[in-house]
């Protein structure tokens, strides 16, 4: 598994509107078969922070998640909605492993 954290500040009037496009986004998105998990959490103390958990079969699933159009479309949505440019780490899964998740 090849996961990704993407942390994003949201300017503080477009935190609606940046979770209506997020869930949306969210939702195609789980539906890709590179895509294992796609959360979306927002921070309890300070709701203009999330971060998008993403859990890919392989490291080369997030570059054909962004080809997708749900993908490009919440990109060009969310753009001016932060407050900074999100950042993202990945990471490498050691526990489960690949035959845990099936």
């Amino acid at each position: 598994m090849f996961i990704v954290h993407v942390f994003v500040h949201v300017k503080p009037d477009q935190v609606e509107a940046f979770k209506a496009a997020t869930l949306e986004n969210a939702r195609s998105s789980i539906q890709e078969p590179g895509i294992v998990r796609f959360d979306v959490i927002q921070q309890q103390d300070d709701s203009t922070r999330f971060v998008l958990i993403e859990v890919y079969r392989t490291p080369d699933d997030p570059a054909r998640h962004k080809e997708t159009a749900h993908y490009q479309k919440w990109r060009d949505a969310v753009g001016n909605m932060m407050a900074e440019p999100r950042t993202s780490i990945k990471y490498t899964n050691i526990f489960p492993d690949d035959k845990d998740w099936d």
